[in-house]
């Protein structure tokens, strides 16, 4: 595990375990690497309620309470699936992945137009990436902003 992922991992699981918050995330684009990296965090057990991976527009829809024709790619998205992760998972902060991984344009955005969400119960909200590379860079980058982000939502 590269030391920056480290690094971030580690910054979630003391954030999360001394905040009290408890974590889950919902994938699309990442189809489960974001859940795979915070699993490792220290007594991530403790902390960390789960994944979803929402792949398709209809699990988007009926799981998550996305409504329908929601661009995946939007912020729109990206906020309704950190919403409604956090309500199927009960817990008290939820990220969101959605995107386009690439190599090729999809639905008229580029690949690399990443999408985070997140909800907490007070607010939710999104935040737009434009990365470059290949698709597996794409991922990577996106797990790792996705890391920045939970540890500054569960940092008391």
């Amino acid at each position: 595990m590269p030391e920056d992922e480290e690094t971030m991992i580690a910054a979630v699981a003391r954030g999360a375990m001394h905040s009290g918050r408890r974590i889950g995330v919902v994938e699309s684009l990442t189809c489960g690497l974001l859940a795979t990296t915070i699993g490792k965090g220290e007594k991530a057990s403790e902390w960390f309620a789960g994944g979803i991976v929402a792949y398709g527009m209809d699990v988007k829809e009926r799981v998550l309470q996305v409504r329908p024709g929601t661009d995946p790619c939007s912020a729109e998205c990206a906020e309704q699936l950190a919403v409604g992760a956090r309500d199927v998972l009960r817990t008290d902060v939820a990220v969101s992945t959605t995107g386009v991984g690439g190599p090729d344009p999809e639905d008229g955005h580029a690949a690399g137009t990443v999408f985070l969400g997140w909800a907490t119960a007070e607010a939710s909200g999104h935040r737009l990436l434009e990365l470059d590379g290949e698709p597996e860079e794409i991922l990577a980058a996106t797990v790792d902003e996705a890391l920045g982000l939970l540890a500054g939502l569960v940092k008391d």
